[in-house]
């Protein structure tokens, strides 16, 4: 288990969850409050993520973890802002991407013409790990195809995963990109996402939320 710091609330109620469409890819930077604390995880912090910042703040949270579902750029641009407002967080990551972050090629910035270098992950999970926060445990699944570091953060007593880019509302993930694998990708989501309760919030990297009954049923690009 990987325990974020915190003191442990005073009564157990569903952990809140908030989103922000970031930057000219509208990545989905997530917002994850304990409740009875002041404790929060910020999940994907993509290009200029101001917004998320002031809101932190304004509600007087105190971030305890940077968590990065994969290390495309689009979900760690943001990383930087986030280290100067809130100094010494520590990220967590999966460590089948370690150097990505840090190198343009792997983190797919230089192929759209803005290379960029941001902090990587400090902590490291693996498929099976608890991260606590508050009263709630958030289990790690290990969900590669679109990237292979990637996953999914997956809390069963409120019924929520937050995917990053292996499932959309009526999509998936891109496969074509270094380090993807279509067949991996399908796998992760028909072994490790469709197996959760049909009615498990799906929270994406992009896109609205969905559940996981309604992509089994109506996703066109993996079924059951």
């Amino acid at each position: 288990m990987v325990h974020t710091p915190g003191g442990a609330p005073s009564s157990h109620a569903p952990p809140a969850v908030r989103g922000w469409a970031l930057g000219p890819f509208e990545t989905n930077c997530y917002v994850v409050a304990a409740a009875g604390t002041t404790d929060c995880w910020i999940i994907d912090p993509g290009l200029g993520p101001g917004e998320v910042i002031d809101a932190v703040r304004r509600d007087g949270l105190g971030p305890v973890a940077i968590i990065l579902t994969h290390a495309h750029l689009d979900h760690v641009a943001g990383v930087p802002d986030m280290l100067r407002a809130f100094p010494g967080v520590p990220i967590i990551g999966h460590e089948t991407e370690r150097d990505w972050p840090g190198d343009p090629e792997l983190n797919l910035s230089g192929g759209y013409g803005f290379p960029i270098s941001v902090p990587g992950a400090t902590k490291f999970v693996a498929d099976g790990d608890s991260l606590r926060i508050g009263a709630d445990n958030w289990r790690v699944i290990h969900t590669p195809g679109h990237s292979p570091g990637g996953i999914t953060l997956y809390n069963p007593a409120a019924g929520v995963a937050i995917v990053g880019d292996t499932l959309f509302a009526g999509s998936i993930g891109r496969s074509d990109f270094p380090g993807s694998d279509e067949a991996t990708l399908h796998s992760s989501i028909r072994e490790r996402l469709y197996t959760l309760p049909d009615t498990t919030r799906v929270l994406p990297g992009h896109g609205p939320e969905t559940t996981i009954g309604r992509e089994k049923r109506a996703n066109p690009f993996v079924r059951p």
